[in-house]
């Protein structure tokens, strides 16, 4: 749900990462004190904007990228209606849209050396405490990394299910999909390993 740097320049590319991620950490906060779905519009209209600012093409590939958050929407606004509490449901769903698409957004207009950069000033202080800044941000850099890949890998793996089968794949890639992040895992380990470990920048030496 989450796209790497995309290739299409815009205006966003420009601002300073600890910028957006600040805006990012502001507009999540102000959406989770909203307790009103008609409130949850100026927030996705807001969200619209700003993609709509960054082009048609940028727009495209950002709505892909939003694809697997459906499913997700889905299930909150099913779970809701069944539990009769509907309104409930479209706030969660509204919530969770508009902070993933703006997410979304600041991923791909910011470089993952920047974001990690970001992260690594922020979390510096709790050097004190013990805390490996430079490992955690390590590990979100992998989690961004790898996260549209094993995304792809689940649309491969549901495309070769309806190319043999007419019925809809559904959970049956699950496992497949588990195993191939699982096959994946191993082979980012040993390739760390094989170059030393974790990367001495990231080691906080």
């Amino acid at each position: 749900m989450l796209a790497l740097t995309s290739p299409v320049r815009t205006p966003f590319h420009r601002v300073p990462a600890g910028a957006k991620l600040l805006g990012l950490a502001g507009f999540t906060f102000g959406v989770a004190l909203i307790d009103a779905p008609a409130l949850m519009l100026p927030p996705l209209a807001l969200v619209a904007v700003l993609y709509a600012i960054c082009g048609a093409r940028f727009a495209a590939s950002g709505l892909r990228a939003l694809k697997p958050l459906w499913i997700f929407v889905a299930v909150i606004l099913v779970w809701h209606a069944l539990t009769d509490d509907l309104a409930r449901g479209a706030m969660l769903a509204a919530r969770i849209l508009a902070t993933v698409a703006l997410a979304n957004l600041v991923t791909m207009t910011t470089r993952l050396e920047d974001l990690i950069a970001v992260v690594d000033t922020l979390l510096r202080p709790l050097e004190r405490l013990g805390l490996r800044p430079g490992l955690i941000g390590f590990a979100i850099a992998l989690v961004l990394r790898f996260t549209p890949v094993l995304l792809d890998k689940g649309r491969a793996l549901a495309e070769a299910w309806r190319a043999r089968s007419p019925r809809r794949a559904g959970w049956r890639v699950v496992i497949p999909l588990t195993l191939v992040t699982l096959d994946d895992a191993e082979h980012v380990a040993e390739a760390l390993k094989a170059r030393g470990g974790v990367p001495a920048r990231s080691r906080n030496d």
